[in-house]
């Protein structure tokens, strides 16, 4: 049974054995930002300033992730479908456009964020006492820019090839180095913020370097070719279209971060903003398993549905949403129990650990309904889905989160009103997705005749 072949063995098993390497890879990818907030938030002399201030840039992050996403999400499920039908040299063409898309857009989103990081930091919510360290931070941060698009947008080819491993690996060495250098750069140096930036970027150019070394070399099923790294419309029409869903999604997170982040500083201050950096983190750490389970069933489903075996699709669909909704059960509880234990690895701060669990437990009420958005949103994103895709994300956060984000703490909530908007819209909004997807992609992939009948 050929290991790139995910038309064979069981569906469990191929989604399995691509979401495992993917997870610790995505886990070891967010230690890049994780770790920096670590040894941040227990900076002395600044008390929770310092970590306020790195948080404001979490908007900016997300719309570079945004951009990302446009391409390499876009691009990954259509490279699959191709090679699951056959058509290596589509496949090859896809992937090639995707890579000088992902160079020309870096350049630019570095550039443009560059020379308005002021105006645009105090609109995302910066005081005077917490703009000096966000500046300092994302001065130096954005540099990095063409390494994490890059090492991120391809890594998902390297995936849909079935290296996951390989995947794993260009994270691993990266955030291993990272976590090596914060501390040098931060404390034996003395740098405090810019040294986490410093040691940030170094590490990102490291994990492009091996990103392209993989898809450049011998081992690359289809690796990189010059002559298909020639812009098509037709194909860049495509890419985008399909997305988009990772955009709004990803992008419409660094919305909802704007105006949750501009909302706690004027109804809380910094302290709160401080808070929003520490839920935020914990939930990026909590939400990874699922989205390294939703990343490893896209290949397996776009390849089925592509070969036409859509018994397999359905089965990658069952698997994919049981296992999304055990975990972020477990993790519900987990929070409910343990809030302090979460808080306190961001912070020793104690005006934030007395605020932080309250706020924590609020704002992950209900986490399990994000394995349904999850699987739903992955659902329609893996078979090409991209109306459905795309109206779901824009209706959980954008018609739900960032009215409620507004309007409850106006209401007399103040700044838990920020925060019990995030269980309202994964409740109303994970519902309303994935049983919209049970009724139409899925129940279509069971009226449909698979190959060969």
């Amino acid at each position: 049974m050929a290991a790139n072949d995910f038309s064979q063995g069981k569906v469990w098993k191929r989604i399995m054995a691509q979401a495992v390497p993917l997870t610790l890879a995505e886990i070891v990818h967010l230690l890049y930002n994780v770790v920096d907030r670590v040894y941040i938030g227990h900076l002395s002399d600044t008390d929770s300033m310092a970590l306020t201030g790195v948080g404001l840039i979490f908007p900016i992050v997300s719309l570079i992730g945004a951009f990302t996403s446009l391409l390499g999400t876009g691009g990954a499920p259509l490279f699959a479908i191709a090679r699951g039908a056959g058509q290596e040299e589509k496949a090859s063409r896809i992937q090639n456009n995707v890579f000088i898309l992902l160079v020309y857009t870096s350049l630019a989103l570095t550039a443009l964020c560059y020379i308005f990081r002021r105006p645009v930091l105090y609109l995302f919510g910066a005081s005077p006492a917490s703009y000096p360290y966000a500046d300092a931070y994302l001065a130096i941060y954005l540099l990095g820019t063409p390494f994490t698009m890059l090492a991120t947008g391809m890594n998902g080819f390297i995936n849909a090839q079935g290296f996951p491993r390989v995947g794993m690996l260009t994270t691993m060495l990266g955030a291993a180095l990272n976590l090596a250098l914060d501390p040098l750069f931060i404390f034996t140096l003395g740098l405090g913020v810019r040294g986490a930036a410093i040691a940030t970027v170094i590490s990102q150019a490291v994990s492009c370097l091996w990103v392209l070394i993989f898809l450049c070399g011998r081992r690359a099923l289809i690796p990189l070719r010059r002559a298909h790294m020639r812009v098509r419309k037709k194909l860049v029409g495509s890419i985008l279209s399909l997305g988009v869903v990772g955009f709004i999604m990803k992008g419409t997170n660094s919305l909802v971060q704007i105006v949750c982040n501009a909302t706690l500083q004027r109804y809380g201050g910094d302290l709160y903003v401080g808070v929003m950096t520490v839920l935020n983190s914990v939930r990026d750490i909590l939400f990874l398993p699922v989205s390294g389970i939703a990343s490893g069933a896209q290949p397996v489903i776009g390849f089925n549905y592509g070969a036409r075996q859509y018994d397999r699709v359905r089965q990658g669909i069952r698997f994919m949403t049981a296992a999304c909704f055990l975990y972020t059960t477990v993790s519900w509880l987990a929070v409910l129990l343990f809030p302090g234990f979460f808080v306190g690895i961001f912070s020793s701060d104690a005006a934030l650990m007395q605020a932080g669990p309250a706020a924590l437990n609020l704002y992950f009420f209900g986490f399990f309904f994000m394995g349904f958005q999850s699987s739903g949103q992955s659902a329609f994103q893996a078979l090409g889905d991209a109306r459905h895709a795309i109206f779901f994300s824009l209706f959980r956060k954008v018609i739900i989160v960032v009215p409620l984000t507004l309007l409850l703490p106006a209401l007399g909530m103040g700044v838990d009103g920020v925060f019990m908007a995030e269980p309202i819209s994964n409740l109303v909004g994970g519902l309303a997705c994935f049983i919209t997807m049970m009724l139409t992609v899925y129940r279509r992939m069971g009226q449909e005749q698979p190959a060969g009948q």
